[in-house]
């Protein structure tokens, strides 16, 4: 039975993983799978860093623009449907590339996603008002009772997480953390995680390069045409939020795009963090040979065949 295997390439945005990642399915005649949630809706592809056309025509690519801002995807489904796709292609290449700096959606195909059952919505909706009208200590002491382990775990700053917790403690009547690590399945492939790392100066060197960039390319434009839309949680990101408070007159354009850059460096810290629960990572520095990489990947392909 043939060997199956899924490279994973991970790191800091805006370090250079689009870039190697075309260079190794090219190296291994490959498609790639994106894992980078913000590059699934098709109406913000300048603000969310998408391959060109150019570089979408290098390699077949997957996930990528093929979900409206309009419409809801989960990361449970998108394991369900990069599984799926996955097995397809692994029928007739032994080797798949995976890109993507959404450590949520790499885990969930790398290690399983955590199954919860279905919550009525009206109990979210109601958190929500809570939310408003009490604030988030509240929200933060009703977890801290009714689940004590999720509370010293998750990021209590976080409304979103919080929320989640809680919308599974109230509507199941257990805690959220009982729901954790149960049921993941086991993947019918080998990983090869290798990450991108350059040091943290130059890593916000590049950043606010690619701002300027993308401001360049039609940033502020893209972000009009959907400014209508901006209640929708696909436009809750950095890059469109930012824009959205100098289109109400809130923000000056410069200011804006100061926090455009700070928002994303704090981005890429959180991403630096996230990828360094994998103790299986190769890190390579941005700027190694790409040969250095090939050889790395042929050693350990060759470690299971």
């Amino acid at each position: 039975m043939m060997n199956k295997y899924l490279i994973s390439i991970v790191g800091p945005t805006g370090i250079g993983k689009t870039a190697l990642s075309l260079k190794l399915a090219s190296q291994f005649n490959t498609d790639i799978i994106s894992a980078d949630s913000r590059q699934f809706y098709k109406e913000i592809p300048i603000g969310t860093a998408a391959p060109t056309p150019d570089e979408l025509a290098v390699a077949p690519h997957h996930f990528i623009h093929h979900k409206s801002i309009e419409e809801s995807y989960s990361v449970g489904a998108f394991e369900k449907e990069a599984l799926e796709k996955l097995e397809l292609l692994h029928a007739s290449n032994a080797v798949v590339v995976m890109v993507g700096g959404s450590g949520l959606y790499v885990n969930a195909v790398l290690k399983g996603f955590d199954e919860f059952p279905d919550i009525t919505p009206e109990i979210r909706a109601e958190l929500n008002s809570e939310l408003e009208s009490k604030g988030l200590e509240v929200l933060q002491e009703e977890l801290k009772r009714l689940d004590p382990k999720s509370y010293g775990t998750i990021a209590l700053q976080n409304p979103h997480r919080v929320i989640r917790a809680l919308e599974i403690c109230r509507g199941t009547g257990k805690p959220y953390a009982s729901f954790l690590n149960k049921n993941k399945g086991q993947r019918n492939f080998k990983t090869i995680l290798i990450g991108l790392k350059a040091e943290r100066p130059l890593i916000y060197e590049r950043i606010n390069n690619r701002v300027d960039q993308m401001i360049e390319n039609g940033l502020l434009e893209e972000a009009k045409t959907v400014f209508e839309h901006r209640d929708l949680n696909a436009l809750n990101t950095v890059g469109y939020k930012e824009l959205f408070h100098y289109f109400d007159g809130q923000w000056t354009l410069d200011f804006a795009i100061s926090e455009i850059k700070k928002n994303t460096r704090r981005f890429a810290k959180r991403q630096m963090t996230w990828f360094q629960k994998y103790p299986e990572t190769q890190w390579f520095e941005y700027d190694t040979e790409l040969q250095d990489i090939i050889d790395y990947l042929d050693k350990e392909l060759k470690k299971e065949i």
